[in-house]
């Protein structure tokens, strides 16, 4: 069967990437039954698609029961607050979402037979003490600490889908996300790129914690979504880092933004917040390998792009 003719659900779809995500599979010619509670996402980023015979959007928090009749081909589980303001904001959902809802999607694969993808994150392996940190990596997470509730949600999904692999024999991927960036962030959401390009764009001033020399490296969404795409339709069922190797300092990233962005802003520090890693970077010699994908779009080519964005769309 072509994928023109087959159905997916995708779990936090009205969000930043799951969106996006929507949209490439509609593209690609599929049904998509994207399901949203809207704790974090927006209506906005798939109104474009509500017309589209090939798009239903399902309003339902995916941690309680879930039935959809027919056929599903597709399950991928996009759904969780995913940055530090909203995972602190919503714990026990975040909690629940990465358990209960990993749980209840796994269940949906199993019972519709359908290849499954997880979204996970750069952040199982917490405050790393590998760097770059490679899939084989087992992280270095404080369970008890305020970010434990997203990185443990994560580690905790990761590991009933690989029971459900082993012991059900589902067919499943997991993607391990590391910082992505783009059109549709929320610009309030906390994390470092909507925070510095909304300071930025109103000349105020950019707010780096610590003294900035924590790295992060940030790839662009478009090619975080075609390395997605790459490992749903691969046959690799360990997990995959899909990121941007190349690594920049808070510091250093702070004053590209307002070099791209042409701000007057200055910069101020403020103290780390608790647990804040201090190095992350992807080892992706496996995506290279297995999935010939490596990202294709410049820092500053995706920044100038999503400044647009967000100034099109700043009351958001």
């Amino acid at each position: 069967m072509s994928d023109k003719k087959k159905r997916i659900v995708i779990t936090g779809g009205a969000g930043f990437l799951g969106s996006h995500l929507c949209d490439r599979f509609i593209q690609d010619g599929l049904k998509v039954f994207c399901v949203d509670n809207l704790i974090t996402g927006n209506l906005d980023n798939v109104r474009h698609l509500w017309k589209d015979k090939n798009f239903e959007f399902i309003k339902h928090d995916i941690s309680k029961e879930f039935r959809l009749g027919g056929h599903v081909h597709y399950v991928l589980h996009f759904a969780s607050p995913a940055s530090p303001v909203d995972y602190l904001n919503y714990p026990i959902p975040t909690l629940k979402v990465g358990a209960l809802g990993s749980h209840i999607t796994l269940g949906l694969a199993k019972l519709k037979k359908a290849r499954y993808l997880l979204a996970s994150t750069s952040e199982v392996y917490g405050d790393p003490e590998e760097h770059p940190q490679k899939e084989s990596y087992w992280g270095h997470v404080n369970p008890i600490g305020p970010r434990g509730v997203y990185d443990e949600a994560k580690r905790f999904a990761e590991a009933i889908t690989m029971a459900y692999h082993r012991y059900h024999k589902i067919d499943t991927r997991i993607v391990r996300i590391f910082n992505t960036y783009g059109p549709r962030m929320r610009i309030q959401d906390g994390r470092v790129v909507p925070n510095f390009i909304y300071q930025a764009i109103h000349n105020k001033p950019l707010t780096v914690y610590g003294r900035g020399a924590q790295t992060r490296s940030f790839c662009y969404y478009s090619d975080l979504i075609e390395g997605i795409i790459r490992l749903l339709r691969s046959n690799v069922t360990m997990p995959v880092n899909i990121g941007n190797p190349d690594e920049f300092t808070i510091l250093e990233f702070a004053r590209l933004v307002m070099d791209v962005s042409h701000a007057k802003s200055k910069i101020i520090f403020k103290p780390l917040p608790v647990d804040d890693p201090k190095q992350r970077r992807p080892d992706i010699t496996f995506a290279k390998k297995y999935l010939k994908w490596s990202p294709q779009v410049k820092l500053e080519d995706g920044l100038q792009e999503t400044i647009r964005w967000f100034k099109q769309n700043i009351a958001r």
